[in-house]
């Protein structure tokens, strides 16, 4: 018996990218869509600002060296106490951790990609005010995709890491297979829902953000299964024409789930019933049919 967890597919790599400092977007030379390669800049900030605190830093630390060499000379010569030569020493040290802060500060002008990957959202533009925690750029590599899904306890009772198995996407012709590979610890204390995370292979017309149905086998149980093309859906009613004496008989039905490309039947038939599969669109009650 299969149980029907809708999820969505999402790709099991991505990255929403942030400044590490506040300041102006000089450049952002990327668009929605646009593949980019590991260490390509995505978007850049206005340097001024730390370019001006750099070299400021800098002359600092050069202004501390030469009084640090000069007060060690002296010290040589027991002309300054070592007080003198120890604060002139702090100073310098201190200059070094200032220029060596700036330096690192100008490293994170640049914002460059993780992955390769492609761009799928921008959150802002040349001009904006950048900050640390203020999203710029959303990457994500299409090539490796999960099915993400927030399983009920009861089913995901039945979900082991490692295991195969199926799936339908929306958009995607038949069915899918797949690699569970995480497996949330805890259920979600709101929904009573445990997060399960499905590996899938590389699929024509598979990409992230697709609606998804992932199957589950939750053990044996007895169940009554007719072809999809059986079913015939007129206004709300559901209809199976089942063989009787080389007639058609009119069966309304209730049914279930869609198991590949069965169709389960909670009710309006019995099991061993004959049932018509081609040209059951076109029949009615009654009309005399051939038997193949």
């Amino acid at each position: 018996m299969l149980e029907e967890v809708v999820g969505t597919v999402r790709a099991k790599l991505h990255a929403t990218l942030e400044a590490k400092l506040s300041g102006r977007i000089d450049k952002l030379p990327v668009v929605l869509g646009q593949r980019v390669k590991a260490g390509d800049v995505v978007a850049r900030l206005d340097v001024a600002e730390i370019n001006a605190r750099l070299e400021q830093a800098e002359a600092a630390l050069e202004q501390a060296e030469r009084d640090w060499k000069r007060i060690s000379t002296l010290f040589e010569q027991q002309s300054v106490t070592r007080a003198d030569y120890e604060a002139s020493q702090a100073r310098h040290r201190v200059a070094k951790g200032v220029a060596a802060e700036a330096k690192a500060m100008m490293s994170y002008v640049e914002i460059v990609a993780p992955f390769d990957g492609v761009v799928t959202k921008k959150w802002a533009d040349v001009g904006d005010l950048a900050a640390p925690g203020k999203p710029l750029i959303s990457i994500e590599d299409p090539s490796v995709l999960q099915l993400e899904t927030d399983m009920p306890q009861t089913i995901a009772a039945h979900v082991k890491r490692d295991t195969r198995l199926a799936a339908r996407v929306d958009g995607v012709s038949g069915e899918l297979t797949g690699t569970v590979s995480e497996i949330a610890p805890t259920a979600d204390s709101v929904s009573r829902t445990i997060r399960v995370k499905m590996d899938l292979s590389a699929q024509p017309g598979l990409s992230s953000g697709q609606f998804a149905r992932l199957l589950v086998p939750v053990g044996e149980g007895d169940s009554l299964r007719v072809p999809v093309a059986a079913v015939v859906q007129r206004g709300q009613l559901e209809i199976v024409f089942v063989v009787a004496n080389q007639h058609a008989q009119l069966h309304l039905v209730k049914t279930g789930k869609r198991v590949g490309d069965e169709m389960e039947i909670l009710s309006g038939l019995h099991a061993g019933d004959a049932v018509v599969i081609e040209g059951a669109a076109h029949l009615t009650d009654g009309q005399p049919v051939e038997v193949k």
